[in-house]
């Protein structure tokens, strides 16, 4: 079945044409799996629009998969902000955008693979926003957990990255092993969030201790 031709969009309104586009790379991407489907000429028949009209807004595919990349972190970044909102203790902030990224990563598996499991040899717009948009939502909530003294006060970028990776990595798993046995994925994934968040601010407290320390302290805290 031929698709239907794109009527001529009004003066103003190339954003949304661009957008539109990105939308079709993602249905896509998400319908066959691979970025190998992506090409200039399928999202152009997939939009209703010509191959022309795609490279006024996109170099070429890569750009246009970087694109893609950059859009699905800014998605991760509302859901962020919806799952935090009107939640005042910060560690509690903390806890539901770290889930919300996982759970949506999990829910949009192939466009979040394409923009974290694929090699890159160069930073591209999805590394850009990631510092603007869902990134910055969690440097900023820990930042408030310092003021609350979870954390030890200083930047919060180490730790942002550290608490990113760990959301990444079981995301990560969760996505490429989903026949391991790890039960309810949301559980799971709460357990790795908490432990290094709260793994973090055991640290913070004793100072960085050996192992041999961790466990005489450890041996000594209340089992109730």
């Amino acid at each position: 079945m031929t698709q239907a031709r794109r009527r001529r969009a009004p003066r103003g309104s190339g954003e949304q044409l661009r957008g539109e586009i990105i939308a079709a790379a993602r249905d896509i991407l998400a319908q066959h799996g691979s970025a190998d489907a992506v090409s200039i000429r399928a999202v152009a028949a997939h939009a209703g629009v010509t191959p022309p009209s795609i490279y006024l807004h996109f170099a070429d595919k890569d750009a246009l998969l970087d694109a893609v990349a950059a859009d699905l972190f800014a998605h991760i970044g509302e859901a962020m902000r919806a799952a935090a909102e009107g939640v005042e203790h910060p560690l509690e902030r903390l806890r539901r955008q770290g889930l919300a990224c996982v759970r949506f990563a999990r829910e949009n598996a192939e466009v979040y693979r394409l923009a974290m499991m694929s090699m890159r040899t160069e930073a591209g717009d999805a590394d850009e926003v990631i510092g603007t948009s869902a990134f910055q939502q969690i440097s900023a909530t820990i930042g408030e957990c310092m003021d609350a003294g979870i954390f030890a006060h200083g930047d919060p970028l180490p730790i942002a990255l550290e608490l990113w990776a760990a959301a990444h990595g079981i995301a990560a798993l969760l996505i490429a092993k989903p026949y391991l046995p790890w039960g309810d994925p949301d559980v799971v994934a709460e357990h790795v969030l908490r432990a290094a968040a709260l793994g973090h601010a055991v640290t913070d407290l004793l100072g960085d201790p050996d192992v041999e320390r961790f466990a005489a302290w450890l041996s000594r805290q209340p089992t109730d």
